[in-house]
């Protein structure tokens, strides 16, 4: 069997480790004489699983006490509905920072939803190459809570801050405190994280906590009963924490997956300030081979380039087609950029290695050396 190096944007590549172990546990989980695609939710089995795979998620990131660990489905698309659900329950409106494609979506729906959503600050002017500078965020005189993507998966398009002032508040200009709310699908877990900072994290599975069906969102306690009345049940954040995230039948799989993902962090990687140091040499190592060719070009300004999903083109478009075939045939997959963007996308999640990265690189020179 040969595994390539896997650059997908997600379903993302996952560490070879936990397929392995997964394989071995795939028939018959822990002597039980089944696996855990086939236990029924409830049972004991699954719910040490469950609480396993918190218990290493708030480790991981320093969860706080006050926060509620969520695991449930429908992705980050379908929080952007959630989510003003749960913290539009005593008006107001929701704000937001637009950088992008995801940032975009999210405001479209709370639009859909509720017939407002301010826009605090935008990189549009700038064509999303640059994120908007801390003073450049004005928020509504109603604000109910300021949202913003981390990083932007399509545009590779990364904050360099966390929104809010000196002591880590957002306040409007009223004064009234205003919680900070984000979409960290394609960051979360590459690197540690101020988890107090943030009202609510959200973040779908398929890029760096596991496999797609699964989505994480963590809610600080006061946040729980913002909700509107209106509400669709499954969406609740009270119910789902109430419920242990069980209100209905969840992906047990997706979860249990993630929940060894979490083991490999701490347990082979040795936790996130060092995922974080490997995930810096792989964007140095692919940013640098970029900007010392002519033949590879990245627009995003240096301080907001994503560490996870590094979007190039060619100097030469019409050699695209080409430069995918044969990175395919050379076992680096899934380049192609996003149908919206077109170029290149090297997605450098926290299960693709280093090696990948060098690959990667020495086939972009030698095909540079050909083509160019």
């Amino acid at each position: 069997m040969t595994r390539h190096y896997n650059f997908c944007a997600g379903p993302a590549a996952l560490p070879e480790a936990v397929l392995a172990r997964a394989r071995e546990e795939m028939l018959d989980y822990g002597g039980r004489g089944l696996s855990v695609m086939e236990m029924s939710h409830r049972s004991g089995d699954y719910v040490a699983i469950a609480e396993q795979a918190e218990r290493d998620l708030r480790d991981l990131l320093a969860i706080p006490d006050n926060y509620r660990v969520l695991f449930t489905q429908g992705g980050a698309t379908q929080q952007f509905a959630a989510l003003p659900y749960n913290l539009l329950g005593a008006g107001g409106t929701a704000n937001f920072v637009q950088t992008g494609i995801w940032g975009s979506k999210a405001i479209k729906e709370a639009r859909h939803l509720f017939g407002d959503a301010a826009v605090a600050a935008s990189s549009e002017a700038n064509g999303h190459t640059a994120v908007p500078r801390p003073e450049d965020i004005v928020l509504s005189s109603d604000a109910a809570y300021l949202h913003y993507t981390a990083n932007e998966t399509i545009g590779g398009l990364e904050f360099d801050y966390i929104p809010g002032n000196d002591a880590g508040e957002l306040r409007r200009p009223d004064g009234r405190e205003v919680p900070l709310a984000c979409d960290m699908s394609s960051s979360i877990l590459s690197g540690p994280l101020d988890v107090s900072r943030f009202g609510v994290i959200y973040a779908g599975a398929q890029k760096n906590i596991g496999p797609a069906g699964l989505v994480v969102a963590i809610v600080r306690d006061d946040l729980l009963d913002q909700g509107r009345a209106d509400m669709p049940s499954l969406f609740s954040y009270r119910a789902l924490a109430e419920a242990g995230s069980m209100i209905n039948t969840p992906a047990t799989y997706s979860w249990y997956l993630a929940g060894l993902v979490f083991q490999w962090l701490k347990d082979d990687i040795g936790g996130l300030a060092a995922m974080s140091a490997i995930n810096d040499r792989k964007a140095a190592r692919l940013y640098a081979a970029i900007d010392a060719s002519e033949f590879y070009s990245n627009p995003i300004a240096p301080r907001n380039r994503s560490r996870m999903n590094v979007p190039f083109v060619l100097a030469d478009s019409r050699l695209e087609d080409a430069f995918l075939a044969e990175s395919e045939e050379a076992g680096l997959l899934n380049l192609k950029g996003h149908r919206s963007v077109g170029g290149m996308r090297a997605s450098l999640y926290n299960a693709v290695p280093e090696a990948a990265v060098e690959a990667l690189v020495d086939f972009m020179a030698d095909f540079e050396k050909r083509r160019g």
